[in-house]
């Protein structure tokens, strides 16, 4: 599933007249660039949902064939529901272990290593991480099992087991995930995957999946276009 339902207020302003799933890095959208990312690794099933701008993300995916996958619609236009809501929204699509991701974000991350570790290790989610600053942080024990979450901006922590040994990690708006989650999830309406997460990860296997050594980029304002035109041809 690949989460396209934002406003996008920091791609201001191109997002005043578009969603920032179509914004353009070397003459591909954002959209196209996820959806061909995803077929690298023999996914060529998705589902999108959308909000802001609906209409040109579902004539961009008619116009173009779904760019050579299949490309249902999760239609949240009249209330966007975050990415937990999101989600949940689109249950009824998922039957095994599948992808979530962010649409403004370019990785060359080795989807296959992460998926494969996910399963060997059964875990519930396994979640994209780096080594970078920003300003929260999921918070993980030497087990690489999620306990808690910080913002370093407003002191805000949130730990939902103790561990001494505690080590910080920035999410990187990727996850693979067991559809079992659907059967835990207690929250209704719009919600975000990091309340799903905390209120589960003291009694299921939330992981997660270093990909540091791998290139990303979060596109979300308008000087990261520059710079991801850079990094991804």
């Amino acid at each position: 599933m690949i989460l396209a339902a934002g406003l996008g207020t920091r791609l201001k302003p191109f997002t005043d007249k578009h969603p920032k799933a179509l914004a353009m890095v070397n003459g591909k959208s954002l959209l196209q660039r996820n959806v061909e990312y995803l077929q690298q690794f023999g996914i060529t099933e998705v589902i999108v949902n959308v909000h802001h701008f609906a209409d040109q993300i579902t004539g961009a995916i008619k116009k173009n064939n779904g760019w050579g996958s299949t490309i249902s619609i999760s239609d949240e236009t009249n209330e966007v529901l975050e990415t937990g809501g999101g989600l949940q929204k689109a249950g009824w699509f998922f039957d095994d272990d599948f992808v979530l991701m962010n649409v403004d974000i370019l990785t060359d991350l080795d989807l296959q290593v992460m998926i494969d570790q996910h399963k060997k290790n059964n875990a519930l989610a396994t979640l994209a991480v780096t080594e970078r600053n920003t300003s929260r942080y999921f918070l993980f024990d030497r087990q690489q099992q999620l306990c808690g979450w910080r913002n370093i901006k407003t002191g805000e922590e949130k730990i939902m087991r103790n561990e001494n040994d505690i080590q910080q990690k920035a999410f990187s708006g990727i996850h693979v995930i067991d559809p079992k989650i659907f059967s835990l999830i207690q929250q209704q309406g719009k919600f975000s995957m990091v309340d799903v997460y905390l209120s589960l990860c003291a009694n299921h296997s939330i992981q997660y999946f270093d990909h540091t050594a791998s290139k990303f980029i979060d596109v979300g304002k308008p000087e990261s276009i520059a710079e991801a035109e850079k990094m991804f041809a």
